[in-house]
């Protein structure tokens, strides 16, 4: 099995898990979260160029953001 290339740090996630509750968590199932996690931010993230391209502007700001987001 190939090495999955991530951005968001494994060690963070795992923190999220356990700062839910979770006493112990597993590499995979963080590494669950990190897929799913970036899946998402990368949706948000397209949704939120198109919005700010849409306003004739190249940044995109924080409230493109909360827009994409819904």
């Amino acid at each position: 099995m190939a090495a999955r290339t991530t951005i968001l740090p494994k060690a963070a996630v795992a923190t999220i898990f356990l700062d839910a509750g979770a006493p112990r968590v597993s590499k995979e199932a963080v590494a669950e979260l990190v897929d799913e996690l970036q899946r998402r931010a990368v949706d948000i993230s397209t949704k939120a160029w198109r919005i700010a391209q849409h306003s004739g502007r190249k940044t995109v700001t924080g409230p493109d953001i909360k827009v994409a987001r819904h």
